[in-house]
């Protein structure tokens, strides 16, 4: 049996996929399950986890900066503007990843974004509004649930590009909407309480 709770020399215990790197390991305790309805960080977020998609999270976090220099702090005004040269510029820029499709996909995002924004008051209106009814019985090997199969529809329906149900199942671990961390995690009941008390963002009617 897989072994999914790890403990470093202060016997502190962790989920196993964090490792023992000190930039995973701040990413798990200080980040990841955190609920988070700050449109800008969402944004960042989603367009990260579609530049994840056939590679390894550690790959992109180690990256994270230079991504946030690359798409300007990933303001969504300022992305949406990107032009052809953009792209070609970030195409050589060795730091991020450099795929086409994806560097595409996250200026047409920012836009879509935007419209989202318009219509629904906020990106975090929306992806909330996905958080499943009840809470989900830890599962490490769940990579989509119902509500990531919707959300990814509608993204797409919306005219969102690289936004598959795992890429937004990896979304919703992240930004809280769902509590994914090892029940015996020491951060599964400090999440536990910042979600009872997070005041969850609602769409304009």
């Amino acid at each position: 049996m897989k072994k999914y709770i790890i403990r470093d020399d202060s016997d502190i215990p962790r989920c196993w996929w964090c490792g023992d790197l000190p930039i995973y390991v701040r990413y798990h305790d200080r980040e990841w399950g955190r609920p988070v309805k700050n449109d800008r960080r969402m944004f960042e977020k989603i367009c990260l986890e579609g530049f994840q998609a056939g590679l390894s999270w550690i790959t992109i976090l180690k990256k994270r900066k230079a991504f946030r220099e690359a798409f300007k702090n990933f303001d969504m005004k300022t992305v949406a503007k990107f032009s052809k040269r953009d792209v070609d510029r970030l195409l050589k820029n060795e730091a991020i990843i450099r795929h086409r499709g994806k560097i595409e996909a996250t200026i047409n995002n920012a836009a879509r974004a935007l419209e989202m924004i318009e219509s629904a008051g906020s990106l975090a209106a929306f992806f909330w509004s996905f958080e499943p009814a009840k809470a989900l019985k830890f599962d490490p090997k769940r990579a989509v649930t119902p509500e990531s199969k919707m959300m990814s529809k509608d993204l797409k329906r919306l005219g969102w590009k690289f936004v598959g149900p795992t890429t937004c199942y990896s979304f919703m671990q992240s930004m809280g909407i769902v509590n994914d961390h090892h029940p015996k995690c020491h951060c599964y009941r400090e999440i536990e309480l910042l979600r009872k008390k997070f005041k969850r963002p609602t769409k304009r009617s």
